[in-house]
């Protein structure tokens, strides 16, 4: 334990610092694109000629970075799952420039993949010559913990997801194993609170009182998320294999941006970049309906699977929680009678547990966007059916294909 504690701090500070400053390069860049430059030639950043024009655009850049970069900018998020083994050091500028690239240009992704994918190759680079008595797969579970920590805010979903893989005897408690990981994910967390506040709590109104009805409730919501997100489950393997027959990564990225352009038009500049924002965006709105919403939901759903089908490097979790909040505010808005909390959080579970596969993390996830606790005894509950639901189901991936 003592062994990890000083390379788990460093490991999530670090991991916090690469996160701020790519998120830092990314907002400024966004700005430029989505409000500087537009309105320097008179065009609204709402416009259909911008949103159409703005996306094919970066999705030409990317693919030429794809293309022609070393490495081809990292590994396709959507065949690699969020945690795997250090890529190649060399890989790694250009998958940073993708991604900033994406982040800025509006693609519908979040950066948790490509942060992901650069935070354990660096750590395990730069640690294994520091620190050479620590296994490359400590490094990676270091890394990843920290990496989740800074993103999400949740130090003890990261530690407990890997408490159970971090290397070691059977004999050593479930402490020993949960201390190194939880160090570094709760330095991620508190060196991007310090830099950085995502917000991803939303202004729902409080959950004072646990009621039976709730849960059945609560059940139900999870199902209608999970079944939505079944259906991207369906998609994007075939939609992938489709769009990789064309080889060239510039066409398809190309096809792909011009795609999300068109779904930009219709569900409007909300349904447009990471989703964070936007989530916030959407939950303050006095204007919307429940059509409104179910729009948002959709078009957000298919803008991930096009988006994470044309090889943008980005991940699916934040969109995930904003499809989630989508379909939350809808059904409560169809059924008032079911608070607001319980919609949102138990539509948030739902879907990130379908992107992810991972309980900790959606049930954390759900908590901090929706913070109350008297919401955690049902969410616990809610993730049994929910969970159910999922066994044996294909993960949320694309198959890989010969070149």
């Amino acid at each position: 334990m003592l062994l990890l504690s000083l390379p788990a701090l460093i490991i999530g500070v670090a991991s916090s610092l690469v996160l701020i400053a790519s998120m830092k390069v990314a907002s400024v860049f966004q700005q430029f694109l989505w409000q500087r430059l537009p309105a320097s030639i008179g065009i609204a950043y709402d416009s259909p000629f911008w949103i159409v024009g703005m996306l094919t655009l970066t999705g030409i850049v990317v693919g030429l970075i794809i293309r022609y970069s070393p490495g081809h900018a990292g590994p396709d998020p959507a065949i690699e799952p969020l945690i795997s083994m250090p890529v190649s050091p060399s890989a790694l500028p250009g998958l940073l420039l993708a991604l900033i690239i994406g982040l800025a240009g509006g693609v519908s992704l979040g950066p948790e993949h490509p942060i992901m994918t650069i935070n354990i190759a660096l750590a395990a680079a730069f640690g294994s010559r520091l620190f050479p008595r620590i296994t490359a797969l400590d490094w990676t579970i270091l890394a990843s913990a920290g990496t989740i920590g800074a993103l999400f805010g949740t130090p003890v979903a990261a530690a407990l997801i890997f408490s159970q893989t971090l290397s070691g005897s059977n004999d050593i408690p479930m402490w020993d194993r949960l201390f190194a990981p939880l160090m570094a994910a709760a330095a991620g967390s508190l060196t991007t609170s310090l830099f950085f506040h995502p917000h991803f709590s939303l202004p729902i109104a409080h959950y004072t009182q646990m009621r039976l009805v709730d849960i059945a409730s609560g059940a139900i919501v999870a199902a209608i998320a999970i079944a939505a997100g079944m259906v991207a489950v369906w998609c994007l393997p075939r939609l992938h294999e489709l769009l990789h027959r064309l080889k060239n990564p510039v066409l398809i990225l190309g096809i792909g941006g011009f795609i999300l352009g068109i779904l930009g038009v219709i569900g409007g500049p909300l349904t447009l970049f990471k989703g964070l924002d936007e989530m916030q965006q959407m939950a303050f709105s006095q204007t919307l309906g429940a059509g409104d919403y179910f729009t948002l939901a959709v078009v957000k759903l298919a803008a991930l699977v096009i988006a994470a089908a044309s090889g943008f490097r980005g991940g699916r979790i934040f969109p995930a929680v904003f499809i989630g909040a989508a379909l939350g505010l809808m059904l409560h808005a169809h059924v008032e009678a079911v608070p607001a909390a319980i919609t949102v959080s138990c539509a948030i579970l739902g879907l990130v547990l379908v992107v992810t596969r991972d309980g900790w993390l959606s049930l954390f996830m759900a908590a901090v966007v929706v913070p109350d606790t008297n919401l955690l005894p049902l969410l616990c509950i809610v993730m049994l059916p929910a969970w159910l639901l999922l066994a044996g189901k294909p993960l949320l991936a694309a198959n890989r294909h010969e070149p």
